[in-house]
């Protein structure tokens, strides 16, 4: 497995030139590398401090196809006629689209049960990895097609995630092979200021 070393860059400048890669070089970033965005993620807030997060990492080619597949069929079989995901019947239908973009590497966030919910805090946990991530020269994408693939119980015991555990977020981690400008952003709407 190749690696590269990446070079650090500036939070704000991260926040801001930050994008969604959809096409990677397949090179997988190092095993320090990874544990360094981990430990970025678990810096993010978390309600009452219980940190409710753990992590799978999924490198296995053949996994991710099989995760990439399946996640296809669902978001096919519950896609609405008319919906905003129906833009994407196309592609989802491609045999050869792989959800993952060719990143060869997931990083699984999974919320932990418990009293309060989870999710928000692993959202939290996300966009820190995803951040820390782009100030490495890492390039990543939140992959919302894959959630109910891996809530599926088959997925959930073959990756490791406890029955109760709620399987988050799944982000595409590598090189990215080109860097897309993002859209414009609309100035903050503040409904009230009082």
């Amino acid at each position: 497995m190749k690696t590269v070393q990446a070079k650090k860059v500036d939070a704000l400048e991260a926040i801001y030139d930050r994008r969604a890669v959809r096409e990677y070089t397949g090179v997988h970033p190092s095993r320090e590398t990874i544990q360094e965005l981990l430990e970025a993620a678990v810096q993010a807030p978390s309600a009452m401090d219980l940190q409710p997060w753990e992590f799978v990492i999924v490198q296995d080619a053949a996994l991710l196809k099989r995760i990439s597949d399946r996640s296809k069929k669902l978001s096919l079989h519950h896609m609405k006629p008319g919906s905003g995901l129906s833009l994407f019947r196309r592609e989802l239908e491609d045999p050869k689209t792989d959800i993952f973009h060719g990143a060869g590497t997931a990083i699984i966030i999974v919320a932990k049960p418990g009293e309060w919910p989870a999710i928000e805090d692993c959202c939290l946990a996300a966009q820190n990895l995803m951040l820390a991530a782009h100030a490495m020269g890492l390039a990543t994408c939140p992959i919302g097609f894959a959630r109910e693939a891996l809530q599926e119980p088959s997925f959930q015991k073959e990756l490791g995630i406890g029955e109760h555990h709620l399987p988050a977020m799944a982000i595409a981690v590598g090189y990215a092979k080109s860097r897309p400008k993002g859209p414009p952003r609309k100035p903050p709407h503040v409904v009230a200021w009082r």
